[in-house]
């Protein structure tokens, strides 16, 4: 198969790749079908966008790795956060903050999203990057979408960063690379002949493919954009038929009955005509009878049913027809809420795929002993919550062991309540052997100090959860 690989892909996946391109269009706004007719006035509002880039930031309103030990012993929690650490610098060195968002964004657009983790020979470090999904294509075991044996990645490079990558001239100004990943073998193409092909020194392929939202047993996802695009057409034809109707009864339109020819008959203020017997003049009301109400109605209606099936609602955009606080504001944001948390469900198994691909590979460059832990994604809150009145609530299901202080933590918001507990069990050995050193300098040479009294019976030591 891979002495044709550039043919195979120049017919694979094109309706996904056409569905890309379009949805990619709507988003930038192009949303009419085919060319005006005539004077047809276009209005285009992108609401498309603004759902897009508002469930953008809501999922991705706060997002920490955490990585969990292998088991409660010193020496495996040292390599947990070791290796946390690592993961912290990877992160940090590239920018996952910045990446993370774009693709998410481009993720809701598309209906996929990718990343792609390589070692960087020259830097030393883990390359973090995100492909475009125009160019991936996979290859998957029969009805297990999740067994992945085979990624190939097609993009465009400059004659002048081909020769400097890889000391070819290409015959046009760019060629097409192809890079061809098995867990074995990894091969390079440029445009249609084998540049090199070699055993893969990651032993995986290093690409994580997800979907925005999966449809049931399909590998491919599904984008944010085509449940929102008839309504958005819609809305768009209708603003613009009100807004013409608005122009025309600001320039009344003369209606002239029973003449046949007319001449100098002009809307205009102290305008003087001369009608023949028999005839009348009277100038065209379109907003008579209340019809320009219906359109509002009808405007009205459009923004529901974009608000209702993007699952965006409209105190998302801080706007509410009545306050609300609390109980009353989470049952009104529920929707968006759930759609947020079905993605970042997708998004979990992605970032922790991600991130033991950085560890394995970490492992393997540098040597460190990674193995045995287990990684995972802490995610914010993703609505705005009153603290003191929480806090308050969880210090009573703690004390009522109906909480552990861990889901406390996570309740409030805390985004890696483990190193947050070691910090607050470190924090007390040090202030314990604080007080202890001071009690120990304020007691006088050769004078005993107070022996502690024993608590009674009824009676609770200091730190009894009781």
């Amino acid at each position: 198969m891979s002495d044709i690989l550039p043919n195979l892909l120049r017919n694979r996946d094109s309706e996904r790749l056409q569905r890309y391109r379009q949805y990619l269009d709507f988003y930038r706004g192009q949303h009419w079908l085919g060319p005006p007719q005539g004077d047809q006035r276009r209005l285009t509002f992108n609401y498309a966008k603004v759902f897009i880039d508002k469930i953008t930031s809501y999922v991705m309103s706060g997002i920490t790795p955490v990585v969990h030990p292998a088991d409660a012993s010193p020496d495996a929690k040292d390599r947990a956060r070791r290796a946390e650490d690592a993961l912290q610098r990877v992160y940090d060195d590239n920018h996952l903050g910045v990446l993370d968002f774009d693709t998410e964004a481009d993720c809701s657009i598309l209906g996929d999203a990718a990343y792609k983790v390589t070692w960087d020979t020259d830097g030393k470090r883990v390359r973090v990057t995100a492909p475009d999904v125009q160019g991936l294509f996979a290859w998957w075991r029969g009805d297990d979408i999740s067994d992945i044996y085979r990624v190939a990645s097609r993009y465009t490079l400059s004659a002048d960063q081909v020769a400097d990558l890889y000391g070819v001239t290409p015959a046009r100004d760019t060629a097409t690379i192809i890079e061809d990943w098995t867990p074995d073998t990894f091969t390079l193409w440029i445009d249609s002949t084998v540049h090199s092909s070699t055993p893969n020194s990651y032993g995986f392929i290093p690409f994580v493919i997800y979907p925005n939202l999966r449809e049931p047993k399909q590998f491919w996802g599904v984008s944010d954009l085509p449940i929102i695009m008839e309504p958005q057409r819609e809305l768009n034809r209708a603003l613009s038929q009100l807004s013409r109707i608005l122009e025309l009864s600001g320039n009344p339109i003369a209606v002239l009955e029973n003449v046949e020819e007319s001449e100098d008959i002009a809307v205009a203020p102290g305008a003087v005509w001369n009608l023949p017997e028999g005839t009348r003049a009277y100038l065209l009301d379109l907003l008579k009878g209340g019809g320009l109400r219906l359109h509002i109605d009808y405007v009205n209606l459009l923004y529901r049913i974009m608000h209702d099936i993007s699952e965006s609602p409209r105190a998302a955009f801080g706007g509410t027809e009545r306050d609300l606080s609390g109980v009353a504001l989470q049952v009104e944001m529920q929707s968006l809420v759930q759609k947020a948390q079905r993605k970042r469900l997708i998004r979990t198994v992605a970032y922790r795929k991600r991130n033991d691909m950085v560890l394995r590979m970490l492992e393997q460059k540098t040597g460190t002993d990674y193995s045995g832990l287990s990684t995972d994604i802490v995610w914010a809150t993703l609505l705005p919550q009153d603290l003191l009145s929480l806090a308050r609530t969880e210090q009573v299901l703690v004390n009522t062991a109906l909480h552990s202080r861990y889901r406390a933590m996570t309740e409030l918001g805390v985004l890696n309540p483990d190193s947050e507990l070691e910090k607050i069990a470190e924090e007390r050995r040090w202030l314990g052997a604080g007080d202890a050193s001071k009690e120990e300098k304020s007691a006088a040479p050769g004078v005993a100090k107070p022996e502690q009294e024993t608590p009674g019976a009824g009676q609770a030591e200091v730190g009894d959860d009781r």
